[in-house]
Order: structure tokens, then sequence, then C-alpha cells
């Protein structure tokens, strides 16, 4: 899970290897020293930006992408293939500008390209690629119109190797006729609805009731049309795509096998095919387990899927006496994930404050009704016995009974609260051994983890500093938004809570990371409750004292930048403050306009004082402390590559 690019070091902090397995030991990047130099103020030799953070690691994307070929170049000579891997990065799972960027530059010498499925996107991708090799592959995939297909068809006037992959057959006609008006003749790829599909969420998009591709009869269809044309010479790629994370290499062996078959078909047919672009599904092992039976991992490394890849075409290919295709892949989650990391604080709550409250609940026992008051006495007797199983039963008796009488006006206030303060007390006493507490945490899970509410996928998340102790508490996680859903109450490996230290062991500030989250997580993250994107840090390696550079620093959006977005006007919204605050104030209302002035620029996110205890909610209801049994899920946690 993550491997072999996060480490614990000896200060227990979590460190980056952002060469993998090659870095050397005075190479790694701790994550607290990064987070200590974004989030010092300015005056102390820091960035002064404000947490959450995304953390960029080029150099994690870059030897991503070095060993994703390396593992094709190495599949294509041992097996004796006879033509190489070309890949191109989905530009959908992170459009951030330096990602891609970055991809193309790290790319170039592989001739790297780029896959778009969207206007906007192809306008990007073409773009980039103006800073590319000249043989990248830019792939047009999505649905497409007139406009759509013009753009691709001015890329190769413009000398860029775009290929546009047809989704549904009657897009045919509209690249047909655009082509004829341009004076342009294009390069055309089918995406084949495969039988194959697996049968995990990642799936659904696969087989033949997926959403985009064409079938057998529709493939054979459009060839008949181009050769009509005197085109058939311009059908030169097949694409599919089982689905993101394939779990197996059977199932990838499967869908490959049945794809090269089609593409051996085309040749047949007098297609001038030389491409074979296997589309996405390469996965990442999110949980560690090196499984195939889950969505969150997959039974296979690099080598193992691009020997399968390279084994399953030649094997038809030669069968068939078809020259061996250009192997394309489409693999960004497989990318990307990697290299951002997310790092949020958990942030103080208040702690229920409990008085002295025997003697004041004595006073007000007189409120009772008879059955409650005989639960009271039982209770008591039970926690004097030490009977913690028959005191719960007592206590959630008691509480139900007093609710009754408050809804029916025979309960004071005070009563209830004292009534609530002993049973919560005894409650806790009675449960130490199985308390849950809830972390607040400054972060909105909508925007910067959308895919844990919106599918269940499950990212790590660990502490990153602190590893070197063992955690006293199991937690989860409850957000800023106002909403029950901005929660993290599922985590790696099924558990219902995570190890966590109690705020007392750690001082000031406690801080989470959440790994492998550097695919989709920002493209659909929303703006729920007006919580805008974190800030972002770009670090690479480097010589100096702290073994990183911080290149680039990007603080998040303000609230100012959020309010634009929903069409609001901020300027105009503080003028209109600022009138309200001279006819309220009579012309001495300067601090509070600059205080206005002030909470328009600054993120949505709170902001504490340094220094603060933080303290963690109990709730009683949930299950789990760190005990003795749970001495392999921490070490499992503490040794995982996160």
């Amino acid at each position: 899970m993550g491997r072999p690019y996060f480490v614990i070091n000896a200060k227990g902090n979590i460190s980056v290897r952002p060469f993998g397995s090659a870095t050397l030991p005075h190479q790694e990047i701790d994550l607290m020293k990064v987070v200590k130099k974004a989030s010092d103020p300015k005056s102390m030799g820091g960035l002064g930006l404000q947490l959450p953070i995304i953390i960029r690691l080029p150099d994690v994307l870059k030897n991503r992408l070095e060993s994703l070929h390396s593992a094709f170049h190495f599949a294509i000579h041992s097996n004796g293939y006879d033509s190489h891997y070309q890949g191109v990065y989905p530009v959908k799972c992170n459009q951030d500008r330096y990602i891609v960027e970055d991809i193309v530059e790290f790319g170039s010498y592989y001739h790297f390209g780029l896959e778009a499925g969207s206007k906007p996107e192809l306008l990007l991708a073409m773009s980039c690629l103006t800073r590319g090799s000249s043989d990248a592959l830019l792939i047009c995939n999505g649905y497409k119109d007139e406009e759509y297909v013009s753009l691709a068809l001015m890329g190769r006037c413009l000398h860029l190797n775009t290929v546009i992959v047809l989704e549904q057959e009657e897009e045919l006609e509209t690249v047909v006729d655009t082509s004829r008006k341009l004076g342009v003749r294009p390069v055309i790829g089918l995406r084949a609805k495969l039988r194959t599909k697996h049968s995990g969420h990642f799936g659904s998009t696969s087989g033949e009731k997926g959403k985009f591709g064409l079938t057998t009869t529709q493939i054979l269809s459009v060839a008949r049309r181009l050769q009509a044309l005197g085109m058939l010479d311009c059908l030169q790629l097949l694409h599919f795509h089982i689905g993101s994370q394939i779990p197996s290499t059977a199932l990838l062996a499967d869908g490959v096998g049945e794809a090269a078959q089609i593409y051996c078909e085309l040749v047949r047919l007098g297609a001038g095919m030389c491409v074979l672009d296997i589309g996405g599904g390469l996965g990442i092992d999110y949980d560690g387990s090196h499984s195939s039976s889950s969505d969150m991992s997959v039974g296979y490394g690099l080598d193992e899927y691009a020997s399968t890849v390279v084994r399953a075409i030649q094997c038809a290919c030669d069968r068939k006496r078809v020259r061996h295709p250009v192997i394309c892949s489409e693999s960004g989650r497989a990318l990307v994930s990697h290299h951002s990391v997310l790092i949020f604080e958990a942030v103080p709550s208040a702690s229920a404050k409990h008085d002295e409250i025997g003697q004041n609940f004595t006073c007000l026992l007189d409120g009772l009704e008879d059955e409650a008051r005989a639960d009271y006495r039982n209770l008591m007797a039970a926690a004097v016995r030490a009977e913690y199983e028959t005191c719960l039963m007592y206590t959630d008796q008691l509480k139900r009974r007093c609710v009754e009488q408050f809804k029916d006006g025979m309960l004071s206030l005070e009563h209830l609260a004292a009534v609530d303060e002993l049973c919560d007390l005894l409650a806790k006493e009675a449960c130490a051994s199985h308390t849950t507490l809830t972390y607040q945490v400054n972060l909105s899970i909508f925007t910067s983890v959308p895919d844990f509410w919106a599918i269940g996928q499950l990212f790590p998340i660990v502490p990153i500093h602190h590893l070197d102790q063992r955690p006293a508490v199991n937690g989860v996680l409850s957000d800023l938004t106002c909403d029950s859903d901005g929660k993290v109450d599922t985590f790696i490996g099924g558990r219902s809570s995570l190890p966590l230290h109690e705020f007392s062991d750690v001082g000031s500030g406690y801080y989470l990371g959440m790994f492998l989250g550097g695919a989709y997580q920002e493209a659909l993250g929303g703006m729920h409750n007006l919580f805008g994107g974190p800030s972002v840090v770009r670090v690479v390696q480097s010589d100096g004292p702290h073994c990183f550079a911080v290149t680039r620093a990007v603080p998040g959006l303000s609230c100012a930048d959020v309010l634009r977005a929903m069409q609001h006007e901020p300027e105009l919204m503080f003028e209109a403050l600022k009138r309200r605050v001279e006819e309220c104030t009579h012309g001495e209302g300067d601090a509070v306009a600059c205080a206005l002035a002030r909470a328009f620029h600054s993120m949505p996110y709170l902001v504490y004082p340094g220094g603060d205890t933080m303290v963690a909610e109990p709730d009683v209801a949930s299950s789990a402390v760190v005990s003795d049994d749970d001495d392999v899920e921490w070490e499992f946690m503490r040794y995982l590559s996160v």
C-alpha cells in the first residue's frame, strides 16, 4: 500500500522515498518538515499556508512513469515482441496544469502522450503536447460533436499525433464530413465493447451493456463504410476498457486476448491498424493486501501486468500472422495516485466538563417519578458491584424515562441535564475499553475525499507523526461541513475506527495524511458548505539540509474565491457591508471593515491558535479502543509503507 514510496523514519514520522526503492536514506523527505515549512509564518521562514494542504511529489510521479515504461520495455524484450510500448495519460484523472506538464516533460523521452475526453481537455492536451514528443499520441475519446472533431483535426495540422476514437457509430459521419470540410485526412480509432468485464464496482462501464464502445456488428459496419469511402487506411487504432482496478491478470489476459482477436480481424479486413490501446484498468493496492478479491487492491504488480498484456497480444497476433501492434495504455490512476498526499489537522472540540454532581443530583432526585427513581437506585447499586452490563441497562432505562418525563413537561432542563451527565459518566467508566472517539478534522470530505462519500472508496489514512508511539485509542473522523455524511468511519482493512493518539500525548498539532488520492479526488471534489480546495505545495528532492525544496506554493481558495464560483460578487458584497458598518458605527467602523476584508480573503477552513489542547469527543455507542488484541492491526498500520 503505497510501496515503495512511504516509510516510517527513526523519529516516528512518515517519510517520502521520492525515487522508490532506489532512494538513498539521505534522500528521504520527512512530511512533518514539509508541513512545518508550508504552515510556518513567513516571518519564521515558512510559506504561511493554511491547512489542509496537498503535497505534490513530482519525483514520485516521474518514478511511476519510468517504472511503467520499464515494465513494458522488459516484457517486450524478454518475450521477443516485435513492437514497442507508448502510453498516454488520461487527463481526467487530474487536470492540474503542473501535473499534466510534468507528465509531458517526464514522458517526452518515451513518446508518452495524453488522452482527452472533452473539448477543454483536448485544448489542454494540444497545448501541452506542443512541448512534448512529436510522436506522442493524443487519444481523443468521449462523445463528439463537429467542434470537437474539428479541434482534433486541427491538431493534425499542428503536427500533433491525434487519433479520433469513435465511441458511437454515428460519430463516423461527423468525422468524415468535418475532415472533408477542413481538407484533413483523419486517423481514426474504434472503441470496442468487449464481452469481457469484471464484476466489481469499477467494471460497471464494461461488458456488452457498458456505456461506451461499438459492438462487433457496429465495428463491421464502420469498417465497411470506411472501405466504401476509400478511407479504410485511416482506421489505425483499436481501443477498449475493461474497467478501472482490474483485479487479476487472468481477467486482464481474457480481455486483452479478446481485443487482440478483433484487432487481427480488422487487419484481415484491410484496415491500416498499428496501435492497440488497452485503456485503463492498471490498479493500485489501496489496502496493502495484494489481493484480487477486493475493489481496494489488485493481485499483481507492474511487471506482471505488462507481461500479461504483451503475451496476450503476441499470442493472438502470432496465431493470425499479424504484425505486432504498438501497445498503448491509459494508466492514469496508477500514474498519479501515489504522488499527492493530503495533510489535514485534527482540531480541538469542546469536551464535556463534568462538575461534581453527586450532591446536586441528590437534590434534583426529588423531581423524578417513582420508576425513574428506582432505576437510579438500581443503577448506583450495579455500579458499586462493578456489574457494568447491568449498569448500562439501567443507564439506558433511566435516560429514556427522564426524556419522556421531560417531553411531558414534568421534568426541568436542570433535572434532565443532571441525569444525562450522571449517565454519561457511568457509561464512560463502564465502557472505557469499548470507546471510539470522534476526532474533528479541519477538512471537507466532500471537497477533498469525494470518492469516499460517493462510492465508498477507501484510502489509507494515518497520522504522519508519533508513529514511534503506540496509539492509545481508536477514532472516527468528523469534518467541518454541516452534513451528517461528512465523516470517515470506515477504514482500510474493514475497520470501523482508526488507531490514533490521544491529544494529550501529542501536544500542539496532530496531523493526519490521506495517501494514494492523487487521481480523481481534486476534479470530482465539490464546494459543499463553500469549502474550497486545499493549499498546494510542490516538493522535490534536493541536497539541502532538509532534503527537499518547495518549487511551487499555492494558497487554497479564499472565501471570496468560493463565493465568486457561485456567481456572487465579493467586491460588491464587501461594499454593501462596509456601508452598513458606516451607518451603524457613525463613521468609526474602520476596524470592523478591516475584519470583513480579512474574512473575504481568508480560507473557509478554521484557524486555531497555536498551543491549544485538542480534545476528542467520546462516542460510547461505538466500539474499540486499541487493546492487546489490536496489536496485529497496529503493527500492520505502523509497518505498512502507508
